[in-house]
């Protein structure tokens, strides 16, 4: 929990929180316009093209004036609608991205067995909005939340193009959330705690649950965040090749900036909380004779943001590089291989840490449940074999001939 708020709270502790939520939100901002930009180019760049290069040095001024001509274009809304649910859905795809952002320590001195506690005017506290002690689960909260914006807007739209958007939508975050739970729980297996502020110091000394977990659990929930996102190459919500634009096609003006606003955040929240979860955070080593601000803020921040860094190039790198997978190809990567897979991997460390807290072997508690999984596994696929050559021979020769036709 926050030092800030441990003892009694009064106008400087009220003055604090809220200048961290503005802080927060500005820098919030200013990333997801720096990231439209970063995006924009870095695929024309692997394309061969020049990108936005108008708006200001190098075109970074772009989104500000593609923000600005969406906010004054016409606001338009179809006849057939639901009003109300029509105007709230863009915030529901919104707020939840911005409430993620809160639990995220972005700062901190977390080396030798520190806590990331900094003090500021006077009064000590962490580099975060807030440190629920359920942080994480409030995380997956807000990242199934977040899905109900984009159904709402097909539903409440009035047309069944982005209904269909909507619909998949639904099934997409029903099949990739079990794997990405399942990964996090992998997480918290080591960490011993749902504090996003105790899952960076539990990583500190270089003891990263990207290979403390032996990398499965972080490659699942990479995958299971990028259909999360729903961006490239699980973007099958708005596949504007089958669906005209998605959910959001009868949307404009500054509805429809705020979905494109809601993507991008959701993109750079979602890639602080893998930074979070598997990489420490803003943990990295911290000379022992730096200055007060540089331990607890400069190096920290560079830190974080190098490392956030890095995965919003992975996303815009799968963007660029992947084609979009067809809908039975995703329903197929997350029910019959990323949740097996997952929950697999978490059983064979389970086993592993059960036999170490027990004075077992673990080699042999990790070898015998290995091979109730691999077991478990063949079964699976045998099953999903044996499904797969049902529904074939289900199959009338004659519809088939009819189809030929």
């Amino acid at each position: 929990m926050d030092p800030l708020l441990s003892g009694g709270i009064g106008l400087s502790e009220i003055l604090i929180v809220l200048l961290k939520v503005v802080v927060a939100f500005a820098g919030l901002m200013v990333g997801v316009m720096a990231m439209v930009w970063f995006e924009r180019k870095l695929v024309a760049d692997m394309q061969n093209r020049i990108g936005p290069n108008r708006a200001g040095p190098f075109g970074i001024l772009q989104t500000l004036a593609d923000g600005i001509k969406l906010f004054f274009k016409e606001d338009l809304q179809p006849e057939r609608s639901d009003p109300f649910v029509f105007k709230l859905a863009p915030y529901l795809a919104l707020v939840p991205a911005f409430l993620v952002f809160t639990v995220i320590p972005i700062a901190g001195n977390f080396s030798d067995g520190q806590d990331g506690v900094v003090t500021l005017f006077g009064h000590e506290t962490l580099m975060q909005v807030a440190d629920p002690q359920m942080g994480i689960l409030f995380v997956l909260a807000m990242s199934s939340v977040a899905v109900y914006g984009v159904m709402l807007a097909g539903w409440s739209s009035g047309s069944k193009y982005p209904l269909l958007g909507s619909v998949r939508a639904s099934a997409q975050m029903v099949s990739y959330e079990a794997a990405l739970g399942l990964s996090v729980a992998t997480v918290l297996l080591f960490a011993g705690t749902l504090s996003t502020n105790g899952i960076v110091a539990s990583q500190a000394g270089w003891r990263w649950n990207i290979w403390m977990t032996l990398l499965v659990p972080f490659v699942v929930f990479v995958i299971a965040a990028t259909a999360e996102l729903n961006r490239p190459p699980f973007d099958l919500v708005e596949a504007e090749q089958e669906l005209v634009g998605g959910f959001h096609t009868e949307y404009s003006s500054i509805r429809f900036a705020l979905f494109f606003l809601a993507e991008f955040m959701n993109t750079v929240t979602m890639s602080a909380v893998i930074v979070t979860l598997f990489l420490g955070g803003p943990s990295g080593p911290i000379p022992s004779g730096a200055p007060g601000w540089v331990q607890d803020f400069l190096l920290p921040l560079i830190y974080f943001f190098a490392k956030l860094l890095v995965f919003l190039f992975v996303f815009v790198w799968f963007r660029a590089t992947l084609p979009r997978f067809r809908y039975d190809q995703l329903m197929d990567l997350g029910w019959k291989f990323l949740i097996p897979l997952a929950l697999g991997w978490f059983l064979i460390l389970t086993a592993i840490k059960v036999a170490r807290d027990q004075g077992w072997n673990p080699v042999v508690a990790g070898a015998v449940a290995a091979l109730a999984v691999v077991v478990g596994g063949l079964l699976l696929r045998s099953s999903i074999r044996a499904a797969e050559d049902k529904d074939f021979d289900a199959v009338d020769p004659a519809d088939l001939d009819g189809a030929g036709a």
